[in-house]
């Protein structure tokens, strides 16, 4: 249900199953099963979608993002479980006013060119490092990527594109930061099974 419901809305998978998840892992454990879920997700929408990709985007993005996820990741290893717990609890209440704000028109595609690209490199930052110390990105830039002339199917498909390959650099972080447990493997393959099926119904 989460990643079908992401399929058409961009984003938002991790929201869903982050407090779920939760119930089974150590909050540290929760970005790496998530990770093996999106990652796999990511890996179908870009095959899915791969003619609405926007690669201009993404190689501004991706450079500062992979920068993001280093330091998210690396702070997710030193920070008590309290803490954790409060980051967890602000990223996914930050999200709500985003899933019920109404999007206005959708601006031509020549709105790009009114973007900085500081203004890109800065949100492939904050996404990487978001989506490092939580295991998701969720919706909170979606609006950008609207902003930036994007359609539905433009948002899915840079998004899968951007993310898949931070997805794989935390996966090998979080193994190293030894946030890998056999439960942790067993419950993202589920996830990752999950992500699968939903890519093939949606489609």
């Amino acid at each position: 249900i989460a990643f079908s419901l992401s399929a058409i809305c961009g984003g938002g998978a991790g929201l869903l199953l982050i407090p779920i998840l939760g119930y089974s892992l150590p909050l540290s454990q929760v970005p790496a099963a998530l990770t093996l879920g999106t990652v796999t997700s990511s890996f179908s929408r870009i095959w899915i979608f791969f003619n609405a990709i926007r690669w201009d985007m993404a190689k501004l993005f991706l450079p500062t993002a992979i920068l993001g996820v280093f330091l998210g990741a690396k702070m997710l290893s030193y920070l008590e479980p309290m803490y954790l717990e409060l980051c967890m609890g602000l990223f996914l209440v930050s999200n709500l006013p985003w899933l019920f704000k109404k999007q206005g028109i959708k601006p031509t595609t020549s709105a790009s060119h009114t973007i900085p690209t500081w203004q890109i490199r800065l949100v492939g930052f904050l996404a990487g490092f978001i989506s490092g110390l939580t295991g998701a990105v969720g919706v909170l830039f979606n609006r950008f990527y609207f902003r930036y002339g994007l359609d539905n199917d433009e948002i899915i498909a840079t998004r899968a594109a951007n993310e898949v390959l931070l997805h794989v650099i935390k996966l090998g972080l979080y193994v190293s930061l030894g946030l890998f447990q056999l439960r942790t493997l067993g419950i993202g393959l589920i996830v990752a099974l999950a992500a699968v099926l939903s890519s093939g119904l949606m489609k």
